[in-house]
This record gives structure tokens, C-alpha cells and sequence, in this order.
């Protein structure tokens, strides 16, 4: 595998750890922007909406440029608004100093995509895309305990810095490892725009956006499940966690393997153990034992699922930048869009309502795969070819 993807895994991580690590800065953060919690917490619906928004629009605006240079520029982006953050006094400072980190990271997960689909052969494009998209697992998991950690011994500043460091030395990588990084053959402007003609993509977004909100709507609320539902302490919630991201290390090296080759029967089986495991959880989360069991399992079996999840939106596609941007919207609206329906759970039915939530996407995002499996069919019946023959999802699910 090029040292390159690999790069381009860390640089993902750092970009992703700002996102996710102002949950565990918020008290300070309240305190220091002289802000309520709750406002404090908007910054993280701020950085979501973003991505959402403002990443595909700055894409398209970077089609025209190298892959390699449009990178680059991200990466010089992101800087600056980490550097505006980190030097906040306002809160209408650091508002701004999201919304400038979200556009940046949203393009660049994108173009890291494209970029990563050019470096490998087709069929060790699931195998590339897991070690990339790991950098997302590994932000969420180790990234927000250590910004914690830091902002218990320095504040939440040198949380901030500690992350532009970080990316001024991916930048470094960025230039030195990443030589050629060709968008692909034959892709322009007008052929990724027409791309999006397609309702199975669409469909692919839809099941991403359903599954990973799914993961997320019991992954956002663990440390109150833990603590007030099985009862756990406190002190030993980090550890929980840990166990959470062994989990997802093992999962995305398992289904990462099988990204290619399994595609569909990867999502198939994924969303179904995770509808499955969620209302079980949901179930029996108050015994410590069977908690231990379904952290692990969730991370197994959650996070991982996007190397599948990318891997069939460039086969009903294309690997260009706009699509992944998209592809990385879908996902950030579904994480929006489950977290708030666990909220709205949680202070109507209780601790549990995350895992129902989950649950509930799951088994939407399983019913967008059979509405994509019956619109193949019908194409068939009616003696046309599938609209999209090349992403072998016929093939995947045979």
C-alpha cells in the first residue's frame, strides 16, 4: 500500500478530531467565550452544517485544480481557521473559525477520496479507502479523549494548537509523500454533475446517511448510557471506550478487506447486525457484561461499514472529489439527523431511546438497499440493463 494513503489516514484524523473534540471541550469553551453550554454545543451542529452546506459548492469551485495542489490548499484553509479558533475571544470568533475548519475538512475528505482511488488499483480500492476512512474511526475514538486531556492540563487552546501542529506536519507529508495524484481518466465538471442524474446514487447516499446516523445516535449518548444506565463510573468510561475502538480497528480491518469483493453483501449484513444489536442493547443495556459485549460489537461492526459505503458510491459513480464530498454530506446529515432524534429520545423515553434510534436508521437505511434491489429487478423485467452495470453491485449481491 503507498505511504501515501497512509498520509492521507492521519490527515483525516487530524481534520476530524476538530470536529468531534470540542464535545468533550465544552464546559471550557462555555467559559472562556462567556457562552452558555448549550451554545457552546452549537458549535458542533455549526461544523456539521458546514460540511453539509459549504463542502460540495467549494469542491466544484476546485475541480479545475490538481487533486495534489487543491489538497494542499485545504490543508492552508483549515490553518486558518484552527489558528483563528485557538485565538478566539468571541464566540462569534469561534463560529467563524468553524464554519472556515468545516469547509476545509468536508473538500478535503473529498478530494482525499479521489485522490486515494488514483493511488491503487481498482480492486484494492476498498482495502485504501478503509485505512483513509480509519482516520475518521480513530479521531472519534482516541482524538476526543486526548483534546480532553489536554484541555484538562492546558485548556482548550492548547487543544486547538495541538491540532494545528498536527496538520502543519500532514501538510509536510502531503507535499513529500503524494507525487502524482492524477484525477481520473476522462472526468471533468460536466461528467461529475451528471453523475448525480442518478437515483441510485442518490439511494447510496440515503443508505449511508441512515447507517451512520444510525451508529451515531448510540454513539454520541455511550458515556450517560454507561454511566447512568449500566452504571459504570465515571473514571472508567476512557477505558469503555477504548474497547469501543478495538472494536472498530479489528472492523475496519475485516470489512475493509471485503469492501471490494462484498460491497452490497457487506452493507447488507452490516445494517442488519446493527438494527439487531442496537434493539438488543437497547434491551439489556443496564447489565455491565452484555454492555462490554455490545460496545465492542458496535464498533465492529458501525464505523467500519465505510469503505463499503464509498467504495459502492464510486462504482455507481465515479471517484471524483464532488462525488466523495457529497458522499461525506450525506454522512454528516445523517450524523446531524440521528443525534438530534436520540436527543429528542432521550428526554421523551429515557437513556435507552439512542439504541431505538439507531435501530430505527438501520432498518431505514436496509429498506433503501431492497428499494435499490426491486428498482434492478425492474429493470431487468422490462429487458433494460441495470442504469449503473458497472459498479458490479449485481455481482456483490449474486
Amino acid at each position: 500500500m503507498p505511504v501515501a494513503v497512509f498520509v492521507l489516514g492521519f490527515a483525516v484524523f487530524c481534520l476530524n478530531t476538530t470536529e468531534v473534540m470540542v464535545a468533550g471541550l465544552l464546559p471550557s469553551l462555555s467559559d472562556g467565550l462567556d457562552v452558555s453550554i448549550t451554545a457552546a454545543g452549537n458549535l458542533v451542529t455549526v461544523f456539521a452544517l458546514g460540511m453539509v452546506f459549504g463542502g460540495p459548492p467549494l469542491t466544484l469551485l476546485l475541480m479545475r485544480a490538481p487533486r495534489k495542489t487543491a489538497l494542499v490548499w485545504m490543508m492552508v484553509l483549515f490553518l486558518a481557521g484552527q489558528t483563528l479558533g485557538a485565538l478566539a475571544t468571541a464566540y462569534w470568533a469561534m463560529v467563524i473559525a468553524r464554519v472556515v475548519t468545516a469547509l476545509a475538512t468536508a473538500a478535503f475528505f473529498g478530494l482525499a477520496a479521489s485522490v486515494c482511488a488514483g493511488l491503487v488499483s481498482p480492486d484494492r480500492t476498498g482495502r485504501a479507502l478503509a485505512i483513509v476512512f480509519g482516520g475518521f474511526m480513530v479521531a472519534n475514538v482516541f482524538g476526543l479523549p486526548l483534546a480532553t486531556l489536554i484541555d484538562q492540563l492546558m485548556g482548550w487552546r492548547a487543544a486547538f494548537w495541538a491540532v494545528d501542529i498536527l496538520v502543519a506536519l500532514c501538510l509536510a507529508l502531503v507535499l513529500f509523500t503524494i507525487k502524482r495524484a492524477p484525477a481520473p481518466r476522462g472526468l471533468d465538471v460536466r461528467s461529475e454533475l451528471s453523475a448525480f442524474r442518478s437515483g441510485r446514487l442518490w439511494g447510496a447516499f440515503a443508505t449511508n446517511a441512515l447507517l451512520i446516523g444510525g451508529v451515531f445516535a448510540t454513539f454520541a449518548y455511550l458515556s450517560p448510557v454507561l454511566t447512568k444506565v449500566a452504571g459504570f463510573s465515571e473514571g472508567i468510561v476512557p477505558l469503555l471506550f477504548v474497547l469501543y475502538g478495538v472494536g472498530t480497528v479489528i472492523g475496519n480491518i475485516v470489512l475493509g478487506r471485503l469492501a471490494d469483493a462484498y460491497t452490497l453483501r457487506v452493507l447488507w449484513l452490516g445494517g442488519a447486525v446493527l438494527a439487531v444489536l442496537l434493539g438488543l442493547y437497547a434491551l439489556v443495556a443496564s447489565g455491565q457484561a452484555l454492555s462490554l459485549v455490545a460496545l465492542f460489537l458496535l464498533g465492529f461492526t458501525g464505523l467500519p461499514l465505510n469503505p463499503a459505503m464509498a467504495s459502492r458510491v464510486m462504482r455507481l459513480s465515479n471517484s471524483g472529489a464532488l462525488i466523495n464530498t457529497m458522499n461525506t454530506a450525506a454522512v454528516c446529515a445523517g450524523i446531524t439527523v440521528g443525534t438530534w432524534l436520540a436527543g429528542v429520545g432521550i428526554d421523551a423515553f429515557g437513556y435507552r431511546a439512542p439504541m431505538w434510534a439507531g435501530a430505527l436508521l438501520a432498518l431505514g437505511a436496509l429498506a433503501t438497499l431492497l428499494l435499490s434491489r426491486i428498482t434492478d429487478r425492474h429493470h431487468v423485467e422490462r429487458g433494460r440493463p441495470a442504469p449503473a452495470p458497472a459498479d458490479l453491485e449485481s455481482a456483490a449481491s449474486a
